[in-house]
């Protein structure tokens, strides 16, 4: 019996094609900095940030250009030296129009971010603790960008004892977090102590999928000795990286309907959220730039970038060689749950972990056909939802019964379209309908 099979794993879930061969083994380059950058005041789960800067505005590298909008939200650093050019309403990766900063770099500065402070958080209190990680811009970098420090203090009558660090990393093309643990297992192990250490968790575990032995063997010999975090392989499966399949593969332990990890007592946090830790308290960084992968057939020169927030999406292709001809879609994110791009004019956000191309034999839609009862979508689904029902439902606008069949629960992985012979786009139906459902309830309320 091989590794593999014993490693731990979920029920259901599904096995696309992982097509991570082309970056995986490809080392973190810096983007050379560029002459523009756009900042979005909505680029995080929350409230959007409010600017603390006027137009003309000379500014840092690591300054404060905006601060948070409300207790879920988080503070805005300019990216680079320069002036800022422009704050007004400007094209969003979503597609929307959204209130953005517009900073041109000064192309004499050496762009360091100047006097970096560290911060010693053994002498700081909890709510001290959450406060400077606020003020350090940090949101969770496993693609939802929710504001970090809203996870770090649990309501009164709640307890985080074990922290699991998500470095599963499931998503097809996508291979930063790889690269980052492979090159600096240092700031994950020496971030995840540092948030063990503040919360008082009993236990951590990273958890990493089995395709990546070298990440796993450098996390593992940074560990040493050290017997209050583990390093976890596991079998390679999607969605593996969602924080409710991570604790039930970890701990076999299911979170109730309607219910967070903080409800059994756990804590999930990605491998690029404990890097940004080390970088804030112990180098003084904010958090101003991310790594991401740049891949996909229609991209000529595949690589790992380390990119500052609110580069361009442009520049960014451009540095990776440009795009095929044959490109005819770009996605932001992973290709089960990212996001569509309808310009190359947008920025890098907080929340971006790639870019991929793709030519129009990958990107075609397939044919949509009539369910027919096959139950694919139900082995696939992490959740236990029942997709068929769901999917009907919706398309027959009956949105609110949709609730009585657990919609809500749905995290939107793409398993279920994936996994549909008849070419259904599950997934898509469900945004729509959780969409409108929300809508209605704020609308009555």
């Amino acid at each position: 019996m091989s590794i593999f099979s014993l490693a731990p794993t979920f029920r259901h879930g599904v096995h696309p094609h992982e097509n991570k061969e082309t970056t995986e083994h490809l080392r973190v380059e810096r983007m050379p900095f560029v002459e523009r950058y756009l900042l979005p005041l909505s680029q995080h789960i929350g409230a959007p940030c409010r600017p603390t800067v006027k137009n003309g505005e000379t500014v840092r590298r690591g300054q404060v250009v905006a601060s948070p909008g409300g207790y879920v939200s988080t503070t805005l650093h300019a990216p680079v030296t320069g002036r800022v050019t422009a704050i007004g309403a400007r094209h969003h990766p979503n597609g929307k129009l959204v209130e953005s900063i517009e900073i041109e770099a000064d192309p004499y500065s050496s762009q360091r971010v100047e006097n970096p402070t560290p911060v010693d958080w053994t002498k700081l209190s909890i709510d001290e603790f959450v406060s400077e990680v606020q003020k350090a811009g940090i949101v969770g970098m496993g693609g939802a960008a929710f504001p970090a420090h809203v996870k770090y203090k649990p309501p009164d009558g709640k307890r985080i004892s074990r922290l699991i660090v998500n470095g599963a990393e499931c998503e097809p093309y996508l291979t930063t977090d790889h690269r980052l643990m492979a090159e600096r297992p240092a700031a994950v192990i020496r971030g995840t102590e540092i948030l063990a250490a503040m919360l008082g968790v009993e236990e951590s575990i990273i958890g990493v999928e089995l395709n990546k032995p070298d990440a796993i063997a450098a996390l593992r010999a940074e560990l040493g000795s050290r017997a209050n975090i583990r390093v976890e392989g596991l079998r390679v499966k999607y969605p593996q990286g969602a924080e409710k399949t991570l604790i039930k593969t970890l701990y076999g332990l299911e979170v109730p309907s309607g219910k967070l990890p903080l409800d059994v007592g756990i804590l999930v946090n990605n491998v690029g959220t404990m890097a940004a830790l080390t970088d804030y308290f112990d180098d003084g960084l904010p958090f101003i730039e991310r790594g991401l992968t740049v891949a996909g057939p229609g991209v000529r020169r595949p690589a790992n970038l380390m990119v500052p927030v609110g580069t361009p999406v442009r520049e960014v292709l451009d540095h990776a060689g440009g795009l095929n001809q044959e490109t005819r879609e770009l996605v932001m994110g992973g290709p089960m749950m990212g996001m569509p791009l309808a310009s190359v004019n947008v920025p890098i956000l907080k929340g971006t972990s790639g870019l991929l191309a793709f030519t129009e034999a990958d990107a075609r839609i397939p044919t949509e056909y009539s369910c027919i009862r096959c139950g694919r979508c139900l082995d696939a689904c992490p959740h236990y939802l029942n997709p068929s029902v769901l999917g009907r439902l919706a398309k027959a606008g009956r949105h609110e019964q949709m609730e009585e069949y657990f919609v809500f629960d749905c995290v939107e992985c793409g398993a279920c379209s994936f996994a549909c012979p008849s070419g259904i786009p599950l997934v898509q139906l469900f945004r729509v309908a959780k969409s409108t459902l929300r809508e209605r309830k704020a609308a009555a309320s």
